[in-house]
């Protein structure tokens, strides 16, 4: 292993995720050991973490499909063996935490020693170590300990440098929601051509979905309530329709080209009802609920097709580093905690409060 000039403590500020449940098994601890990469993997000082839906979800076993409700229970699910994202049994404790930006300062065996020092960013979608195929990969902060610590180990070529005036703030807003929302894009063939409706178009995927979507041209309708609506609007939205909008009369039945959905819930099937024939669907959550109704005529009648996007082909991330880098991202940032109130923030995080994204902050090591 190959350091930095600047001693490395031995013990670390983190967050352990001690079981699924509520916001009790999440364990912010100062004497965590600091880890070590091992070969083919760098180490890193987290500077900015943001959080992201699928936190909540891991902590609260939603993924587990006893789980019928929305996102955000509180009740969880005990210690459910299907209960990551993955339908695996979690491995804990786990240092969660998706978003990873912050500082190489070590690099294990045939990681190049110039790595050292390198601003960066991580892929929260990685492909796995496993033998499960062509779909088989992991998430930062659930198969591997994640960035809600001071320091995270990430595999080298998943770890990759930023060259942006964009600050660590900006920075750990991005890996998460845009790689979700550029997969969901890339999936359903997003192109200048088309008209998109965006649900929950004021959180961070959403908002993510807006920007992309205008930087490929398309014309965008997006979903969000009125108080949050000029921010959508200032991500690149051309129309801000109500949550409780009556969809069909506006934008319409049969109007829109793509949806980009992580809603789900009641509103699936107006989403469905607003695609044009030979329309595409694509979603990558279900905030409101998983379980919906579908009218298969709509499917077949109108020669839709629907798409899930949990996976990431290389070509997803490596769009966000060329956009970061070329500077046409600026996510929207609208709080920050010190990671030892990372309660308070995942809490507002579940209230919807904000715009954006909720940033975590880990601490300065110790002097």
């Amino acid at each position: 292993m190959v350091l930095t000039t600047r001693p490395i403590p031995q013990t670390m500020h983190g967050v352990l995720l001690t079981g699924h449940g509520g916001l009790d098994k999440l364990d912010y601890r100062t004497d965590l050991a600091v880890p070590r990469p091992g070969a083919g993997e760098v180490l890193i000082r987290v500077h900015a973490a943001g959080i992201n839906n699928t936190d909540i979800n891991t902590r609260t076993g939603w993924y587990s499909k006893a789980v019928t409700g929305a996102s955000g229970d509180e009740g969880g699910t005990g210690e459910a063996k299907d209960a990551s994202w993955s339908g695996t049994p979690l491995q804990l404790p786990r240092i969660q935490g998706a978003d990873c930006c912050g500082t190489i300062v070590a690099v294990g065996e045939g990681v190049d020693e110039a790595r050292v020092g390198e601003r960066v960013i991580v892929a929260s979608m990685q492909a796995s170590l496993g033998d499960g195929g062509a779909f088989d990969l992991g998430t930062l902060g659930s198969e591997r300990d994640g960035a809600f610590a001071q320091y995270c180990i990430a595999i080298a070529v998943e770890t990759h440098a930023v060259d942006t005036d964009l600050s660590d703030i900006e920075l750990g807003a991005i890996p998460c929601a845009f790689s979700t929302a550029e997969g969901m894009l890339q999936r359903a063939g997003v192109t200048g051509a088309d008209r998109v409706f965006v649900t929950g178009a004021s959180g961070g995927v959403g908002m993510a979905a807006v920007q992309l979507a205008r930087l490929r041209g398309a014309r965008i309708v997006a979903q969000a309530s009125a108080s949050k609506a000029e921010a959508v609007r200032e991500a690149g939205a051309d129309d801000v329709v109500d949550r409780d909008a009556d969809l069909l009369m506006h934008p319409g039945a049969q109007s829109i080209d793509v949806v980009i959905d992580v809603v789900a819930g009641p509103g699936f099937a107006t989403s469905i009802a607003l695609l044009k024939r030979g329309g595409r669907y694509v979603t990558a959550g279900a905030i409101a609920g998983p379980m919906v109704a579908l009218d298969v005529r709509d499917l077949y009648l109108k020669d839709l097709s629907l798409f899930g996007s949990t996976f990431q082909p290389p070509s997803v991330f490596a769009a966000i580093i060329e956009y970061v880098n070329s500077g046409r991202l600026r996510p929207m940032v609208s709080k920050t905690y010190p990671l030892a109130d990372i309660r308070a923030a995942q809490d507002a995080f579940m209230a919807k409060t904000y715009a954006g994204k909720i940033v975590l902050l880990p601490p300065a090591d110790e002097a």
